[in-house]
């Protein structure tokens, strides 16, 4: 009997689904394809890799290898009982979303600098208004908290336009590919926040970063500065970010928030100086990020079909 590999990615296409199959035939496996976990549920007793993301997917997979999650994040694989094989490895495909990421972090932030949205405002009411002061890219200090591959590519695609600065902050201090000017650990947060004109966050939901960016850390942001959130909701406090832009100190641009999807009647949905986006910034719409995606399990799957170390495997206590 050949062993089993179930993919649960909607919407994938057949070129992809042909790639996946050809290599699991290569190896001795059965590929089946579905378009939902409830659909896949009934064949998971005998899996032994799941490609999916849905979280019921681990917890009913006696005989699991493997699975690998097609987003970067892996929340919904860290509780307790998560899988009901522990044994089972996980890997994620955090480094497919880089360019995606980086690219709405740009749009959002030069939407804001460049007061877009009040300009679309004015022709709406078909009215011709030129004097809006904007703000530029060139020379502003920048600070990215968390320098993975999300942060690399913000990082170089800000450098085109010569900030000033662009300092990254991370658990290690360490500089990944030399892209920042310097970088710093959390420790030093305090003292980075004072002078910080554009912060980009693009960190995992881990104890160490709930609520990094509480009350007291975003009093101590300049006048004006700009928060892009894309990582996780839970590292920014929602209620003092809400109260900062109601007060029209702060400008930010959401894309992740501590519950999704995000309530009507919250807040946030009416405070100025804030663009809101549902969570699409690192959505699986754009080819190469899909190609990534795909390219990325395949690679595993040869690991793990010659019994070596897989390239992209998480660890499940740190949460990334």
């Amino acid at each position: 009997m050949s062993r089993k590999l179930v993919t649960v990615i909607p919407g994938l296409k057949q070129e992809y689904r042909g790639r996946i199959e050809a290599c699991a035939r290569a190896h001795g496996f059965e590929a089946l394809f579905f378009e939902s976990a409830a659909q896949a549920l009934p064949h998971l007793a005998d899996a032994e890799i799941v490609f999916g993301q849905d979280g019921r997917l681990a917890q009913s997979a006696p005989k699991l290898g493997w699975l690998c999650t097609p987003s970067a994040g892996i929340n919904q694989f860290t509780g307790e009982g998560a899988f009901l094989n522990p044994n089972a490895l996980l890997t994620n495909s955090s480094g497919a979303y880089g360019v995606t990421i980086s690219e709405h972090v740009i749009m959002v932030t030069l939407e804001i600098l460049r007061r877009q949205r009040e300009y679309e405002a004015i022709v709406t009411r078909r009215e011709w208004r030129r004097d809006l002061a904007v703000r530029s890219l060139r020379g502003i200090r920048a600070l990215l908290l968390g320098t993975g591959d999300i942060g690399c590519e913000v990082a170089l695609r800000l450098r085109a336009f010569g900030p000033e600065s662009i300092v990254g902050v991370n658990r290690s201090g360490r500089n990944p590919r030399m892209l920042f000017d310097r970088t710093e650990t959390e420790e030093k947060l305090d003292e980075l926040l004072p002078a910080c004109e554009l912060a980009v966050l693009s960190l995992p939901d881990t104890p160490g970063t709930f609520r990094m960016l509480d009350k007291r850390r975003l009093g101590l942001l300049p006048d004006g500065a700009v928060i892009v959130n894309v990582g996780r909701g839970s590292v920014i406090d929602e209620e003092a970010l809400a109260r900062e832009l109601a007060s029209r100190r702060l400008y930010a641009a959401l894309d992740v928030f501590k519950q999704e999807p995000l309530n009507r009647d919250d807040p946030l949905w009416d405070c100025p100086n804030l663009i809101l986006t549902p969570h699409v910034s690192g959505n699986m719409t754009l080819p190469y990020t899909i190609d990534r995606i795909v390219q990325m399990f395949l690679e595993d799957l040869e690991h793990y079909c010659r019994g070596e170390r897989l390239a992209h495997l998480v660890d499940i206590r740190r949460g990334y």
